[in-house]
C-alpha cells in the first residue's frame, strides 16, 4: 500500500477570513457548521476568530502585526547566529593555519 500524498496547503485571502469570522460572530450557525459549509477545518476557523479577537483588542494574544514582527525577528536572529557560527569556524581555521 502506497502512502497518500498530502493535499496541497490552501491559502485564503484576508477578506475571505474576515467574512468567515463575521459569519461566526453573527451566531446564526455554529463554527463547526460554518467550517463544514465552506469546506474548512473547524480548527482553522476557530484560529481565525481568535486572531480577529486579538487584533481587535478583545482578547489576550499577539496581534497579526506583532506576529509578523516576531517572525521577522526570529528569522534575523537565526541568520545572525549562522553568521556568528561561520565566523567562529573561519577564526579557528585561520588560527590553525598561522601556527
Amino acid at each position: 500500500m502506497g502512502k497518500k500524498k498530502p493535499c496541497p496547503r490552501r491559502s485564503f485571502t484576508p477578506e475571505f477570513k474576515a467574512e468567515i469570522v463575521e459569519l461566526c460572530r453573527r451566531g446564526d450557525r455554529s463554527v463547526g457548521q460554518i467550517a463544514k459549509d465552506f469546506d474548512l477545518t473547524e480548527t482553522a476557523v476557530r484560529d481565525w476568530v481568535k486572531q480577529a479577537e486579538a487584533d481587535a483588542g478583545e482578547s489576550d494574544g499577539l496581534t497579526s502585526s506583532e506576529r509578523e514582527e516576531l517572525a521577522a525577528l526570529r528569522r534575523e536572529n537565526r541568520r545572525l547566529r549562522e553568521d556568528v557560527d561561520i565566523l567562529k569556524r573561519a577564526t579557528a581555521f585561520f588560527a590553525k593555519e598561522t601556527r
